[in-house]
């Protein structure tokens, strides 16, 4: 069986077999895998999305009476239609799952919808190695390019798809889903970073290899920092380059401060965006956005 893990006793009725799969891509999927001790397949059925939706409803927790992020129907339904549904396995046990659909004609693309990891499960390399599957299974049916949205302020996250995968940030989405009932997103406005992962880039070829993007070495002032009560504090830095901090525990925070943080990462942030600057990268110890003016000749 190949690596993109397509069950033996599927055919999906709207696409072609997919091309042999790109060696580059195909390696690096296979790595990230082995390093997480996973086995990662699609899935298509009813059985595997049931799990699927359980394991969606544990990580993001809907209110009592509410829908979960995605059920086994819908799952079913995009499986069937030939978009991305896979599932890691450690064993018996389904630990991360990812999910995506084509975008509108004329550009193919996948929005990657969902992807997550079972609670307990995380810091072991499952996410990423479903990402990197992702991006072997749409290279291999000869899409370029993935985007997603996340949260701006899981400083976690920001470096995963930054640094750990090579995605850039393309739009400050304010208020994308409107209110949220979930335990992870509830009490706070759910604005979103819209990201494009462009797929046969080098860099991010290399980023899937194991080797993460580094921020480019420019002079930058704080835009944005942490306060001594974890507070955000914003500035009139001097440089063209500027930092925007993002909060050490976001989960830690009580809802008033949260309501801070959004607000003053979108006027530090998506301000920045709307006015044609761009996310060159994501820094460490602090967690902080890195943002220049606009792309710098020669950089993507």
């Amino acid at each position: 069986m190949s690596v993109l893990g397509a069950a033996s006793d599927y055919h999906p009725l709207t696409m072609s077999d997919p091309a042999p799969d790109p060696p580059e891509a195909t390696s690096a999927a296979v790595a990230a895998a082995a390093a997480a001790d996973v086995v990662i397949r699609e899935l298509h059925r009813p059985q595997e999305l049931k799990a699927a939706q359980r394991l969606f409803e544990d990580i993001w927790r809907p209110a009592e009476g509410n829908p979960p992020p995605m059920t086994a129907e819908l799952l079913r339904a995009l499986a069937h239609a030939g978009s991305y549904v896979a599932g890691a396995s450690a064993g018996t046990r389904l630990v991360g799952a990812s999910a995506g659909f084509f975008t509108a004609p004329p550009d193919l693309g996948l929005h990657s919808h969902i992807t997550g990891v079972a609670p307990g499960g995380q810091h072991r390399g499952v996410g990423f190695a479903l990402k990197v599957h992702q991006r072997a299974w749409a290279l291999a049916r000869g899409i370029t390019e993935v985007v997603w949205t996340f949260d701006p302020l899981v400083a976690r996250n920001a470096w995963f798809n930054l640094a750990k995968l090579g995605a850039r940030p393309t739009a400050y989405l304010e208020d994308f889903y409107g209110p949220m009932t979930d335990a992870v997103n509830a009490g706070v406005a759910s604005d979103r970073l819209l990201l494009a992962w462009r797929l046969d880039d080098p860099a991010v070829a290399a980023a899937c290899a194991g080797r993460p993007l580094q921020p480019p070495p420019v002079a930058a002032e704080a835009a944005l920092s942490v306060g001594p009560g974890l507070e955000p504090v914003a500035h009139q830095p001097d440089t063209p380059a500027v930092t925007v901090a993002l909060p050490p525990e976001l989960e830690a925070l009580d809802p008033g401060q949260r309501r801070a943080w959004r607000q003053a990462v979108r006027e530090a942030l998506g301000g920045r965006l709307a006015a044609g600057a761009a996310v060159t990268g994501f820094l460490r110890h602090p967690d902080r956005y890195l943002v220049e003016p606009s792309p710098p000749a020669g950089r993507p």
